[in-house]
């Protein structure tokens, strides 16, 4: 377990974030962490599920974001899941 600082946002925000979340956290984990800061405050909740996005490829929502190559600093992006 290691902190592992981000830069973060949300689809349809106008804000990017630093967030430190843990190397070991899942990608939904993470997803729940930057939705804490931004749905229902800038952005409307859907009731969808949270994806995240890195390097334009959408992480499994039970990967650990450590083992799927995100680093420190490393922009990673939010968004709900639409059917």
């Amino acid at each position: 377990m290691a902190p592992l600082p981000l830069s973060v946002s949300f689809d349809g925000d106008i804000t990017a974030l630093l967030l430190a979340v843990d190397d070991q956290d899942t990608a939904e984990a993470v997803g729940r962490q930057i939705a804490a800061h931004v749905v229902g405050r800038r952005v409307r909740d859907r009731g969808t599920p949270i994806r995240v996005r890195h390097d334009g490829r959408v992480l499994p929502p039970g990967q650990r974001v450590g083992e799927a190559g995100v680093r420190p600093l490393d922009h990673v992006e939010a968004f709900f899941d639409e059917p």
